[in-house]
């Protein structure tokens, strides 16, 4: 006689499995990211901020997809004022760098682009300087790159370590094994985690990641405890026991404050 099997427990067996393959498939998902991301900061003439951001919201972000470029998000700076009224810094993504290349080059023939660009420039050029741009990959301990708005009002905070040469294994070590889980236990939120690829934008040596946080004050907050926290002072000790693993200050870490643009697809 063959055994009889409780059907909630086959529908506990079939949930379980479930979820793990959901959890499996999201860290697939993240893993094997294998999109070029690019992130682009630009700064306009005095007053003209504006004019960037109604031509991204009204022509830009449409023709980037109809060339094959995913919009994950659109920030402008909170503080340093100046920044705030001329700055603009976005992630795109393509699916590789040779698609990119065919992408940008398709964007810059179109006639709607050619058209947007300048009807918007008609009382003066909006740009003071070409555009920065930084290709990016995903790191091993990233999670998968959501787009979307939150359930809340939160701003976001674009960081940048730089280390000292043949010390970013070790950093990426530390985020995955403890900062990633200190960062969730103090109350950051984790949007994705970059490296540069071309060694002229800090392949080797950088990290760029964004997290978001409820407001500034709730991140600098955040930040507080994490510094405070015995498992990050003695996981940043056992790091550093043959040195830091970022340079000095101010060059070492690098934050900006942030909001999403009305048209961000991550807000």
């Amino acid at each position: 006689m063959s055994a009889s099997v409780n059907p909630m427990n086959r529908v506990s067996f079939l949930a379980l499995l479930g979820s793990g393959l959901l959890g499996l498939a999201s860290t697939l998902t993240a893993a094997d990211d294998a999109r070029a991301y690019e992130l682009r900061i630009y700064t306009t003439n005095e007053g003209k901020l504006n004019a960037l951001l109604a031509r991204f919201r009204d022509h830009t972000c449409k023709i980037f997809e109809k060339h094959g470029m995913e919009n994950i998000g659109y920030w402008v700076p909170l503080e340093r004022a100046d920044d705030a009224e001329t700055t603009l810094i976005y992630v795109i993504a393509h699916k590789s760098r040779d698609a990119a290349k065919d992408n940008w080059k398709a964007f810059g023939a179109d006639p709607d682009w050619q058209a947007a660009r300048k009807a918007s420039e008609a009382a003066g050029k909006i740009l003071a300087k070409a555009p920065e741009s930084i290709f990016m990959t995903t790191t091993e301990y990233s999670p998968p790159v959501k787009v979307g708005a939150g359930d809340k009002e939160r701003v976001f905070e674009m960081r940048t370590y730089t280390t000292p040469a043949g010390k970013l294994d070790a950093l990426h070590a530390r985020f995955k094994n403890h900062t990633i889980g200190l960062f969730t236990k103090h109350g950051m939120e984790h949007l994705a985690y970059w490296t540069p690829t071309d060694a002229a934008k800090g392949a080797g040596t950088k990290l760029i990641y964004i997290l978001s946080h409820a407001s500034k004050e709730a991140g600098l907050a955040s930040f507080t405890a994490f510094r405070a926290d015995p498992d990050w002072i003695n996981a940043n000790a056992e790091s550093e026991k043959d040195g830091p693993l970022t340079l000095a200050q101010p060059d070492g870490v690098k934050s900006v404050y942030m909001k999403a643009t009305d048209f961000s697809p991550v807000r």
